[in-house]
Formats: C-alpha cells, sequence, structure tokens
C-alpha cells in the first residue's frame, strides 16, 4: 500500500518508535558475554583437529593475519606485485573465514556470488547458483589457496598476539600465541569486523545441562546431517533457536524440519524478503566478466548511473535506501521523500508476512516495525512458511528484553518456562572485535609507541591503510576507507592498493603526519551524520544497541569516490604524503 497522508505517516513514526522503545535496554552492549573464560568452549573449532607443532622462528616477505577473502585478495594481490614469501596466519584450521566458521544448516551468501565470490576468473570457476550454499563458498576460498600457493607457510590454529617494529632491520617481529616469533617485512591485518562469536548474558546459562552450542560452531556430532538439512539427530528433541538475524532466518526451517517441537526465541523481527535461488548461468562469458557485474552492482547501489543493472536483485531495487544509510547521497530527494519510499518498501514487506502466515497473531509478531536499514535485510522462501507449522512456537521476548533466565532444563521469558533439550545461539559477533582492535595483540612501532597511543584522540591513518611510526602495516576494512553492503569488493579495491604499494619496491612504507592530519580532516568534513537516522532504529548491531556513533568513520561520499581517489592518488605519479626508504 501507498503511505502519503499525514496521519498515516505520523502513525507510522509513532509506531517504529513505541516498537523501538519496548526493545531499549540500559546495558546496551553490556548485555552479551564473550566466549572466553568458562565459556571458551563455544569457539573451540569443532571441524579441524589441532595439531601439535615446533615455534616457527624464520622470516617471510609479507604476513597477512586472516585467511578469509580479504586475506586471500590480499596475498594474491602480492604475489602479483612479486612477493614469494607469504605467510597467512589464522586462527581457523583452514582458509575461508567466516564460511570457514559459518557452517550451519541452510547457510547461503546473500549477495549474488558472481560478485560475493572473489578471483573468480584467476580460479576459472562460474558458482553453480545465484546465492551460492556455504560450502561452495569455502572451497572456493581453498581453491583460492591453492591457486595462489597459500598453503605452505600457512599457520593455522594460530593467533598473532604482538607485532613489534625493528628499525634498524625494516621489518616486523611476529609472535604468536604458539610461540612463533618470526620477521616480516610487510604485514597486512585482515581479521573480519565479525568474528568473535558472542552470547546472551542470561541468567542460569551456564546451569542449563541440556545441549548448547553456537551457530558459528556447528555441532553435527550433536544434530547429525549437514548444511543441506536431515538433521536426524533432533528426532524427539526439543529444540530452542536465539536470534533471528540472517543466521537465524536460514537455519530455523531446517530446525523445524528435524526436532519433534521447534521453539523460536525472537527479540525483533527481521525484514524478510523474496529470495527466489536458483541456478547461476552466465551466456559467453568474455574476459573481465566478473569486475563487469562487480562495478555494476556497487555503482547502483552507491548511486551512480547504469544503463543497465546487471545483477537485478532486492538489494538494487532498494538501492536509494541504502545509500542514505551507507553514504550519505539522497538522489536530490528530500529527508520525508525518503521516508515516504522507506515506508513503502517496510509496508510491502510487512504484507509479506500476512500473505504467507496463517496464525494472525503470529504473524503480527513477525512484522519489522523499524526502517528499512536498521538491520541487515534478509531473504528466505522458507522461513515465514515454518511458522505455519504445528511443531513450531514463536516466543516473543520484546516486553521483556530478552530472554529472563534459564534453569537447569528451560528457557524463561517473563513467566513462562519452556522445557528443551538443546538451546541453539544464533546471536551474532561483537562488532569491530578483531586484530588490533580486538586488545588482544599489541602493535609496537617506531620507538617503542603504542599504536592505541597514536590513536588516542582518535583514528590517524592515510586512506585507512596505514599510520605514521607504524611502516609496512596494511590494515583492511572500513574505518577512514570505503564501505558498502558487497564489502568483498571493498576488500578487492584494498588488496588492489596494498598490492600496487608494495610493487613499488619501497623497503618502508609509512605516511607522514601532515598526510594523516589531512586525511583525518577530510574524513570530518565528508563524514555522512547517520546519527539521527540509527538512533531512531530498533536496537542492533549497526546502532551499538540504540547508542549509535555521532558520524561514520568511513569515506562519506562512498566507495566509487573512494576508489577513484586512490586510483588517482596512485597513478598520478606522486603518491603523496608518504616516507618512502628505497
Amino acid at each position: 500500500m501507498s503511505t502519503t497522508s499525514r496521519e498515516e505517516i505520523d502513525a507510522l513514526r509513532a509506531k517504529y518508535q513505541a516498537e523501538r522503545d519496548r526493545r531499549i535496554r540500559p546495558d546496551g552492549g553490556g548485555q552479551y558475554r564473550g566466549t572466553t573464560g568458562e565459556f571458551g568452549y563455544y569457539a573451540k573449532d569443532p571441524y579441524t583437529p589441532f595439531q601439535e607443532r615446533e615455534p616457527v622462528s624464520d622470516r617471510v616477505e609479507a604476513t597477512v593475519v586472516g585467511g578469509g577473502f580479504g586475506g586471500l585478495q590480499t596475498a594474491a594481490k602480492l604475489r602479483d606485485a612479486g612477493l614469494d614469501d607469504i605467510r597467512i596466519v589464522d586462527e581457523a584450521g583452514d582458509f575461508g573465514g567466516t564460511w570457514y566458521w559459518n557452517r550451519y544448516p541452510g547457510i547461503h551468501c546473500d549477495i549474488e556470488a558472481s560478485i560475493y565470490m572473489p578471483l573468480l576468473e584467476e580460479v576459472g570457476y562460474v558458482p553453480k547458483w545465484r546465492y551460492a550454499p556455504g560450502e561452495e563458498i569455502r572451497q572456493h576460498a581453498v581453491a583460492v589457496a591453492k591457486r595462489y600457493d597459500l598453503y605452505g607457510q600457512a599457520l593455522f590454529h594460530t593467533k598473532v598476539v604482538d607485532l613489534t617494529w625493528d628499525d634498524a632491520a625494516t621489518e616486523w617481529i611476529v609472535t604468536t600465541d604458539r610461540g612463533d616469533r618470526f620477521r616480516s617485512r610487510y604485514v597486512v591485518v585482515s581479521s573480519g569486523l565479525l568474528t568473535q562469536a558472542k552470547l546472551p548474558g542470561i541468567p542460569g546459562i551456564a546451569e542449563f545441562r541440556g545441549h548448547t552450542f553456537h551457530t558459528s560452531r556447528w555441532d553435527y556430532g550433536y544434530t547429525g546431517g549437514d548444511q543441506t538439512g536431515g538433521l536426524h539427530g533432533l528426532a524427539g528433541k526439543r529444540v530452542a533457536v536465539v536470534g533471528t538475524g540472517a543466521t537465524g532466518i536460514q537455519v530455523v526451517p531446517h530446525l523445524a524440519e528435524s526436532a519433534e517441537h521447534l521453539y523460536v526465541f525472537q527479540r525483533t523481527p527481521s525484514t524478510v524478503d523474496v529470495r527466489d535461488n536458483r541456478p547461476f548461468t552466465l551466456a559467453d562469458p568474455k574476459p573481465g566478466w566478473q569486475q563487469e557485474r562487480m562495478d555494476n552492482f556497487l555503482t547502483i547501489v552507491s548511486g551512480g548511473h547504469a544503463d543497465v543493472d546487471l545483477i537485478d536483485d532486492r538489494w538494487t531495487s532498494t538501492a536509494r535506501l541504502q545509500r542514505t544509510f551507507l553514504t550519505g547521497t539522497r538522489d536530490e530527494l528530500t529527508d520525508e521523500e525518503l521516508e515516504l519510499a522507506d515506508f513503502a518498501k517496510m509496508n510491502e514487506i510487512r504484507a509479506r508476512v500476512d500473505e504467507v502466515v496463517t496464525d494472525p497473531a503470529v504473524a503480527e509478531l513477525l512484522k519489522p516495525w523499524y526502517r528499512y536499514m536498521c538491520k541487515r535485510p534478509t531473504f528466505s522462501d522458507h522461513y515465514l512458511q515454518t511458522f505455519n507449522r504445528p511443531d513450531v512456537t514463536l516466543v516473543d521476548t520484546a516486553d521483556h528484553g530478552g530472554i529472563t533466565r534459564m534453569t537447569p532444563t528451560s528457557v524463561v521469558v517473563g513467566e513462562d518456562e519452556y522445557e528443551v533439550d538443546c538451546v541453539i545461539f544464533a546471536t551474532g559477533f561483537e562488532v569491530g572485535i578483531s586484530g588490533v582492535l580486538s586488545g588482544t595483540l599489541t602493535v609496537t612501532g617506531r620507538g617503542g609507541k603504542n599504536i592505541f597511543e597514536h590513536w588516542s584522540n582518535g583514528f590517524r591513518t592515510l586512506h585507512g591503510f596505514y599510520s605514521h611510526g607504524f611502516p609496512n602495516l596494511f590494515h583492511l576494512g572500513p574505518i577512514h576507507n570505503a564501505n558498502a553492503v558487497n564489502f568483498v569488493h571493498i576488500l578487492q579495491q584494498q588488496a588492489i592498493h596494498i598490492g600496487a604499494l608494495v610493487a613499488t619496491g619501497a623497503k618502508r612504507i609509512e605516511p607522514t603526519l601532515e598526510a594523516e592530519d589531512e586525511w583525518s580532516a577530510t574524513i570530518a568534513s565528508n563524514a555522512h551524520d547517520s546519527y539521527r537516522f540509527q538512533a531512531e532504529c530498533t536496537p542492533g548491531y549497526y546502532n551499538n544497541e540504540g547508542s549509535p556513533m555521532p558520524v561514520s568513520f568511513s569515506f562519506g561520499p562512498g566507495p566509487i569516490a573512494f576508489h577513484n581517489l586512490l586510483r588517482t592518488w596512485r597513478t598520478d605519479g606522486s603518491m603523496d604524503g608518504v616516507l618512502w626508504n628505497e
């Protein structure tokens, strides 16, 4: 339905605020706990056996911290730049990053695989499905590692804990939690932003006597089956799943098919749009086909003009709603015009719930009442249908601030007790708690200066990649850099940039203080203020559980403008602001 009258607008605004207020908790992000200490077993690798080995004490040309798509793409570009000795270090047991850890039933990418899976042409692979299943993506990560010969010096089940710069030797001393102490001219930190699993801080969680695990460490030994379903181990069992974000949307239908009874504990419903997954075909692919599709998608969702929409999916159809959130661009629309477009899309999402779910009371609980980009959009042709089953119960926890407590046999919400045999936590990850920002990696640069001392008054970088006093140390991520829905594309451009710098052959690559000052000023002057938008959103990881940052730390004009800026900076012959030691 269209929303045009003042009465409708005011009513929706009031509804959004009321639903937000129901879910706000005074403890904010403190409502969660990490998978450390007494809960450390939740983070244990269930897929690859731990193998003892002797500590490494050699020298390599480059060390990449993280074996996901950022690390793999960077290693590939470093190979292209002529580096022979490249070591990837990862806490996982193999390559793949998030696709190594997340192997839960139903897992697929939600960005079309042709633009999400990197280096397809280089590996010589075309995805089988438009939205590829997790195992296909993980196997592709392995194929990339083999294509670029990255297994030989890789260190798995290993965590880098210290980086110390040796100025005389112009190289880093890398120390790990397994006693390794080796040297590396270049270090790239690409350990991701959503890597450390988190649990809800539910009173009594440790007293529950049934089986529990986090979706990022799926226990197929307990459930049976595989990523396609068939969870025969859940036959006759009462199962609870906590969380209805992107993971919960995918896993719930498979749990419902196998469990005796499934309880879905929901704080905030997700937007659930049509998935329409199908086999992927590419007629007459020409060299450069993947980059063409990636650029086309990024152009459309970032506010540029494209004569044709090569991807033509639910992301590109809602592009202008994403631009406001990611880059602040508005297509010359007023705030109210954007709000009306947002209302129209959300009305469509809520109408779909009514069309699919037969019980009106359950349908009402599944309707999302917030702006479209308040939470990451999700897509499924099976999730909403699951709630038409008699053996599935939706438990809404919004009025209780979440699950009230757990007993040895039950999950309790308010005064209602639900006896279950198994609790599966689809509760996501700590945002940005990885790499340098995790606090578990110490970085000491020239003169014994810690990187947090250098950043004590705010991030100081040039283009988000490196900081003064910390030569040859590169960071991947959105801080002082670009951001986009398809972040693998952002990582690709970051890898290209780092590869180009290393290809210069310089022994020391480091920005000047003046360049940092200028870039910080550029970020501040171009940063879009998303605070008001996020402050009105329902709490979640996008807005720090209802306490959003005042401004974005990414490059405000968006990824297209940023990538053009980097390209010009590299090719105009000056590369201003960098100290070089040939």
